[in-house]
């Protein structure tokens, strides 16, 4: 179950987890339905991801049997991934209601409430291991970057304060909901100190062409350490000029797109770059994912 708030067609994190295994489309979800609308209904929102999940659980029984598709249910393993829809193209968007309608600490408490209804429905349709992927630094993304005149272009750090305040909050309520559904396997994923870290000290990671998909981190990975390249740029996306461009006006045919993603921890103004996205799953794997698999 990928709930990631994706606009483009650039592999995420959640696909470099197990590339065999997940062929889905990409999509883009949201918690908050006023999401929708501020996308222009390029968005899913999560009800709808969960009507997917039903009928998804109804054709596997046809096809498998009740017993055994209910065993494929207990055992998969879910990944659930908020973005940052909800508040950079929602909340903080000047054309939004929510803003004169929540105060933000309301907001984020609006949408735990929204996280906590769906991940119960997850579970009573049978999920028991499920991964929650926290939010990232979205104050440092390049189109808020862009955006920050008065801060010279530097990290939005109000909206970086926000994402410190909403993973806490996820926690405790994955805390909660652990506490309320005996053997649930709820386990959260955090993402922001690394992808911090990484935006700092972006020389220091990388990924070389010797290392194919094993990921070496500078400092981490012992002697592989010594040929990764490293990221050459943090503050731009590779396509276009980087800090306004997104989701489908993004390829590699778009105009001034660079040479080699590889060298961005950006692909766009909000996405990660494939070597990064690599670099998330690799962590996932050995952290909160590590007693699924």
């Amino acid at each position: 179950m990928n709930t990631t708030s994706r606009i483009c067609c650039q592999p995420d994190t959640i696909r470099h987890i197990d590339e065999s295994f997940l062929h889905t489309p990409p999509s883009t979800s949201t918690y908050d339905a006023h999401t929708v609308d501020a996308h222009a209904q390029s968005v899913i929102p999560l009800w709808k991801e969960m009507e997917y999940f039903k009928e998804y659980k109804k054709r596997l029984t046809q096809y498998v049997g009740r017993k055994k598709a209910m065993h494929i249910i207990h055992e998969a393993v879910y990944i659930v991934s908020v973005g940052t829809n909800d508040f950079i193209e929602n909340y903080y968007s000047p054309t939004s209601s929510r803003s004169k309608q929540f105060t933000v600490e309301e907001y984020e408490d609006f949408l735990i409430g929204l996280a906590a209804r769906f991940l119960t429905k997850l579970h009573r349709q049978g999920a028991r291991k499920i991964s929650f992927t926290g939010f990232g630094p979205f104050g440092c993304l390049p189109s808020e970057r862009a955006t920050n005149l008065f801060g010279h272009g530097e990290c939005v750090e109000k909206y970086n304060k926000v994402a410190i305040d909403i993973n806490m909050k996820l926690q405790a309520l994955i805390e909660r909901l652990c506490a309320s559904f005996p053997g649930l396997k709820l386990r959260f994923a955090p993402t922001y100190d690394l992808f911090l870290h990484v935006l700092h000290n972006p020389s220091s990671y990388g990924e070389s062409p010797t290392c194919f998909f094993l990921i070496c981190w500078r400092g981490l990975a012992g002697k592989a350490s010594d040929v990764v390249a490293g990221f050459e740029n943090a503050i731009r996306g590779c396509c276009g000029t980087g800090r306004m461009e997104m989701g489908y006006f993004c390829n590699e045919w778009s105009h001034f797109t660079c040479e080699d993603p590889n060298k961005f921890v950006f692909w766009d103004s909000v996405h990660p770059s494939e070597s990064l996205n690599r670099i998330f799953a690799n962590q996932t794997l050995r952290t909160s994912l590590a007693e699924f698999l």
